[in-house]
């Protein structure tokens, strides 16, 4: 399956599956713990609420690990499309002025 998802990968780069249990932090960390490696994380979009009660694994993982972290913010399409959903939940009605750019 990795082969399919990353065949655009340049020849000799070295693909393998692997699977951690543990906390994600934690985990991730653990795995990319050579000096070689890069650890590429999302931040992903947090509710206020999901922020207090869980850490974020992207600030885990800048102050524990050993290589180079990438940290990938998510899409303004991604946050638009949450913003979206959250007004759908709560019934908000739409505001049209919002659609013209």
């Amino acid at each position: 399956m990795l082969d399919t998802a990353f065949r655009a990968a340049k020849p000799g780069i070295a693909l393998a599956g692997l699977t951690v249990r543990g906390t994600p932090g934690a985990a991730l960390v653990d795995t990319a713990r050579g000096v070689d490696d890069l650890l590429a994380v999302g931040t992903g979009l947090r509710a206020p609420l999901r922020h207090l009660l869980r850490p974020s694994v992207a600030r885990y993982c800048l102050a524990h690990a050993a290589c180079p972290v990438l940290v990938v913010p998510p899409s303004p399409l991604q946050i638009e499309l949450g913003a979206a959903h959250r007004r759908n939940f709560l019934r908000i009605p739409l505001d049209t002025r919002e659609l013209t750019p």
